[in-house]
């Protein structure tokens, strides 16, 4: 695996102890920040994960299947899943199996009862092809012996009942592959074992809350940020070893402690990067760098550092950005998007094994722009968003499902001020082209050298909806946009 582990937070770290948290929250909070050197015990980690196995629902001979909209036949496939019963509360749901390398294929259905009203939704699909957002094959992530297959995430809003049905692809419409059949069904497909219901639940947050004004992304004059805006997390006081190592790679960009790391101007972006590169990135080359956005840290949107493994993993540099969807639906308020990020973190690492989130940065429907995996956003982390392609490379997510749906302008107008900055970094211009060596996929075997777009999107790496085409149809003025602001 290309890269390297740091797994300790080190001397420079240690020095960065002694830095206040003041200095790094906007003044509204500044009053409430405390400091390394007066510590308080940090609150207990928020969220849960309910994980309930999936039953047979029925004989393969029976002719009804109870769910609107799934087909019928005289013989019907194998269909699992969870008759209509009570559960703790959660706000997110996935279904997950033991083999990472299976596929499940078929149709995967839920139906959730809401806290607040009290009355069930209908019945709502879930994204099925979800194995093109993992870590590379043969990375020691993809080898832990902990990853499972899983469907996109889905979020419904807290809700306290669940019912569930999976379905394998019906006899009618056969398919050649590898797959086991179902018995007394031919051309069927056959579920994969061990599925189970993920039902998440984000908790609330050990956080204060910051202004909206403070944590807004750097829209341009006039430019709305939404009228559900609200209040974006931040951290709470006090922090475990494991908040300082995450923070800690954020310096010198943000002092230890931060919520959030400020935008910048071109100018002292371009200063700011020089000043982290100690030097190696030369004035006199006039680096095209985009003015930084705001971006919320992992502590500003209530990340549970403890769930994560220890260390972080970078590989050499960013040569190409692509975009993604989470897949997980548009009925969120942007004052939920830390909530819904702290379910999508949890439902990676908890129920599909993964050694963080797999994305890099996640930008809501407002267009603010938040820190994924650890490790500092300024730097090369490895991340787990395209099987194949994760190495020097990053992964964007816009959190919604942009199939049939428009991407908010405010969103892609934060992708595009992201990449301008993050590309700039590492001397990428947003509307070239790069080659990218494949670890292995669907689209291109391993070892494979590709060539495309800095800025592509997942389904050039994968082949996948991912990141939705309305999603993907943006990327050519989102290229042009990156470039301008880069002063190309």
């Amino acid at each position: 695996m290309r890269g390297f582990l740091a797994s300790s937070i080190g001397v420079a770290t240690a020095a960065a102890l002694s830095l206040p948290l003041a200095l790094a929250l906007p003044t509204a909070a500044a009053a409430q920040a405390v400091t390394a050197a007066a510590p308080v015990a940090p609150a207990a980690p928020a969220g849960s994960t309910q994980s309930l196995p999936l039953v047979p629902l029925r004989s393969a001979a029976d002719r009804d299947t109870g769910v609107p909209g799934m087909s019928v036949s005289p013989r019907l496939p194998e269909t699992r899943g969870l008759p209509a019963r009570d559960v703790g509360t959660f706000s997110m749901v996935g279904v997950v199996w033991d083999d990472a390398a299976t596929q499940l294929t078929g149709r995967v259905q839920v139906r959730t009862r809401s806290v607040a009203a009290g009355t069930w939704s209908d019945w709502q699909d879930v994204e099925t092809h979800n194995s093109e957002h993992a870590a590379d094959p043969d990375t020691a992530e993809r080898a832990a012996g902990r990853v499972r297959g899983g469907t996109a995430p889905l979020w419904v809003g807290a809700s306290d009942g669940v019912e569930v049905r999976v379905m394998a692809e019906p006899a009618a419409a056969p398919r050649s592959g590898d797959r086991a059949a179902v018995p007394g069904v031919p051309g069927a497909a056959k579920l994969p074992s061990g599925l189970r219901i993920e039902l998440v639940d984000p908790g609330a947050a050990p956080v204060r809350t910051l202004p909206a004004a403070d944590a807004k992304n750097g829209a341009e004059p006039g430019e709305p940020a939404g009228d559900d805006k609200g209040e974006t997390a931040v951290g709470a006081p006090g922090m475990s070893m494991e908040m300082a190592e995450s923070s800690a790679a954020n310096v010198p960009h943000a002092p230890l402690g931060a919520i959030l790391i400020p935008a910048l101007n071109k100018a002292d972006s371009t200063a700011d990067a020089i000043l982290a590169s100690e030097g190696t990135l030369s004035p006199a080359a006039r680096p095209y760098i985009g003015p930084r956005p705001a971006i919320v840290t992992r502590r500003g949107w209530g990340a549970d550092e403890q769930l994560r493994e220890s260390g972080f993993v970078y590989t050499n540099t960013v040569k190409a950005a692509f975009v993604h969807h989470t897949a997980s639906g548009n009925g969120y308020a942007c004052k939920d998007a830390p909530a819904v990020l702290r379910s999508l973190y949890r439902y990676h690492v908890v129920s599909e094994g993964w050694r963080d989130i797999g994305y890099n940065f996640a930008v809501d429907k407002c267009g603010t722009v938040y820190e994924g995996r650890a490790g500092g956003v300024a730097k090369p982390v490895l991340g787990a968003h395209t099987m194949g392609f994760n190495t020097d490379s990053m992964g964007i997510a816009v959190i919604g499902t942009f199939t049939d749906a428009q991407p908010p302008a405010a969103a892609v107008s934060a992708v595009a001020r992201l990449t301008a900055w993050k590309l700039g970094l590492f001397g990428a211009n947003p509307l070239s082209k790069t080659t990218l060596r494949s670890a292995g996929g669907n689209l291109y075997h391993k070892g494979t050298n590709v060539r495309m777009n800095v800025i592509s999107g997942h389904r050039d790496g994968f082949a996948t909806e991912c990141p939705g085409r309305l999603l993907y149809g943006k990327l050519p003025t989102t290229r042009t946009s990156s470039a301008h602001l880069q002063g190309r």
